[in-house]
C-alpha cells in the first residue's frame, strides 16, 4: 500500500512539475502583436475609441426632430361641472347663477390624447458646432490610442529584450560555474597531494559561492520579468517564453532613418494633442451660439373626450417658435472666455508636446549611436579579456602567478562575455526606441490588429 502511495505521488508531483512551466518559443513581432491586441490597457484604448463614436452619434441625433406621443385615460369621481359658455339649448338663467350654466352632467372619465413634433431650425450653429467637436474629441481619442499602442509595443520590447539578456546571462553564468566547480575538483586533488596551499582552495570555493549567488539572482530577474512580460501579453502564468536571438544576431546592421520633422507628422499622440486643440476651439465657437436667438418648427394634433361634457378632435397646429434668453449677452461672456482659455490650454500643451518630441527624438538618436559605439568596444573587450585570461592560465600552470590572478582574470572573461551578449541587445532596444520616438514603430511590424 505505502508503494502504491509512493508511486502515485511521484506521478503527482512529476504532473505538476511538468505543468508548472510551459515553454513557449515567442518572437519580437508575436510580442508586440499580443501587447498591442490582447493586453488590457489596449482593450481600455480601443474601448474609449468606440464611446467616443457613440458620443458623435448622439450629438448628430440633435439635428433630428423630436417626435413625442403621449395619451392618458383618467377615472374620477362625481365632479360638479359648470358651463361659463352659453348653450344653445340653455334656459334662462337663474337669479345669483352665470348665463349658460346647466345641470352638472355625469361625468367620470376623461381620455387625452397628444401628439407633438419639433425640429429645431436654427440655434445660433450650436448643432453643427457640437458635431464637429465631438468628431475632433473622437479622433483625438482615436490617435491617443495609436499613441497607447505604440507605448506597450515598446513596453513590450525593454521586457523582451531584458529577457533575453537575464536568459544570456544564466547561460554564461552556468558555463563559468562549471568552469569553477571543476576548478575546485582539480584544486582539491592538488591540495590533498600537497601541491597546492589551502587558502587557494578557499579561494577557488569561494569564488563558486560567488557566481552561485550571482546566478541565482539572474534566475529571479528571469522570473520576474517573464511574468511581468506573461501578464502584459495575457499569457498564462505559468508560461516560460523563449526569446528569439536572432533579433539580436545582426544589431546595428540597419540604421533607422530618423528627424524631427518625421516625428512632427507621424506622432500619434502629437496628433492627438492637434485634434485636441480643434475640439477646443469648436467648443469656443458653441459657447457663442447662446448670443443668438433659438428658432424651431413645431407641429401638434390633441385629441380630448371628457365624458357627457366635451369631445375634441383633430386639432392639429403648427407653426415656428422663437426663444431668445436676452440675460445671455451679459452672462455668457465669461462661458466664452472659459473656452478660449481651455482653447489656450490645448496650444501650450501642443508646443510642449512638440519640443518634448524633439527631445525624445534627438536623444534617442544619440543613444542608439552610443549603443553601437559600445558594442564595438566590448567586442574588443572580450578578445581581449579571453587572451588575458589564456596568458594568465599558461603563467598559472608554470608557477609565474598566483592563484588571485587566476581567479581575477576568469572573472573579467565573464564579465566581458556579459558585456558583449547585453550590447548586442541594447543595439536592438535604442533601435526601436528610436522607432518609437519618431512615430514608426508600430507600423515597422506587420501586426493584425483585433479592433472591429
Amino acid at each position: 500500500m505505502k508503494i502504491r502511495n509512493l508511486a502515485l505521488g511521484s506521478l503527482l508531483l512529476l504532473g505538476i512539475a511538468m505543468h508548472a512551466q510551459q515553454k513557449k518559443p515567442l518572437s519580437l513581432e508575436e510580442a508586440i502583436s499580443l501587447a498591442v491586441n490582447n493586453s488590457t490597457e489596449a482593450g481600455l484604448a480601443n474601448t474609449r475609441v468606440a464611446t467616443s463614436k457613440l458620443e458623435v452619434d448622439n450629438v448628430k441625433n440633435n439635428i433630428y426632430p423630436d417626435f413625442k406621443v403621449s395619451a392618458q385615460y383618467m377615472r374620477i369621481t362625481d365632479p360638479t361641472v359648470k358651463f361659463r359658455l352659453p348653450l344653445g339649448d340653455s334656459e334662462p338663467a337663474e337669479p345669483g347663477e352665470t348665463s349658460g350654466s346647466s345641470a352638472s352632467p355625469d361625468v367620470n372619465r376623461i381620455m387625452f390624447g397628444q401628439a407633438s413634433l419639433s425640429m429645431p431650425l436654427f440655434s445660433g450653429f450650436k448643432l453643427r458646432n457640437s458635431i464637429d467637436a465631438s468628431e475632433n474629441i473622437y479622433k483625438a481619442q482615436t490617435f491617443n490610442a495609436a499613441s497607447t499602442k505604440e507605448q506597450l509595443a515598446m513596453q513590450a520590447i525593454v521586457l523582451y529584450v531584458n529577457l533575453y539578456k537575464v536568459q544570456q546571462s544564466i547561460a554564461l553564468i552556468q558555463e563559468n560555474l562549471k568552469s569553477a566547480n571543476q576548478r575546485v575538483t582539480d584544486f582539491s586533488a592538488m591540495e590533498q597531494n600537497g601541491l597546492l596551499a589551502r587558502n587557494d582552495l578557499l579561494k577557488a570555493q569561494l569564488q563558486v559561492s560567488n557566481i552561485q549567488l550571482t546566478l541565482d539572482d539572474a534566475r529571479k530577474k528571469a522570473a520576474v520579468i517573464n511574468y511581468q512580460l506573461t501578464t502584459l501579453l495575457r499569457l498564462p502564468e505559468n508560461t516560460e517564453i523563449q526569446p528569439d536571438g536572432a533579433y539580436f544576431k545582426n544589431s546595428g546592421s540597419i540604421t533607422p532613418p530618423s528627424s524631427a520633422n518625421e516625428a512632427m507628422t507621424q506622432r500619434s499622440d502629437l496628433e492627438a494633442a492637434r485634434w485636441q486643440q480643434k475640439a477646443a476651439e469648436s467648443e469656443i465657437k458653441v459657447a457663442r451660439s447662446d448670443y443668438y436667438p433659438s428658432i424651431a418648427l413645431s407641429a401638434g394634433y390633441v385629441a380630448l373626450d371628457i365624458q357627457n361634457v366635451v369631445q375634441v378632435y383633430n386639432a392639429v397646429n403648427f407653426g415656428v417658435g422663437v426663444s431668445y434668453d436676452i440675460s445671455n449677452i451679459f452672462k455668457n461672456n465669461k462661458k466664452v472666455k472659459a473656452a478660449q482659455s481651455r482653447a489656450k490650454e490645448t496650444q501650450y500643451q501642443v508646443d510642449l508636446l512638440t519640443d518634448r518630441v524633439k527631445v525624445q527624438v534627438q536623444e534617442a538618436q544619440e543613444n542608439y549611436n552610443l549603443s553601437l559605439k559600445q558594442s564595438r568596444v566590448y567586442d574588443e573587450a572580450l578578445v581581449q579579456a579571453a587572451e588575458n585570461y589564456r596568458i594568465v592560465k599558461d603563467k598559472y600552470d608554470n608557477g609565474l602567478v598566483d592563484t588571485n590572478d587566476l581567479l581575477e582574470a576568469d572573472v573579467e572573461q565573464l564579465q566581458a562575455q556579459l558585456n558583449q551578449t547585453f550590447s548586442k541587445a541594447d543595439i536592438t532596444q535604442r533601435y526601436y526606441e528610436l522607432l518609437n520616438a519618431t512615430g514608426k514603430l508600430t507600423g515597422s511590424f506587420n501586426l493584425q490588429s483585433n479592433q472591429n
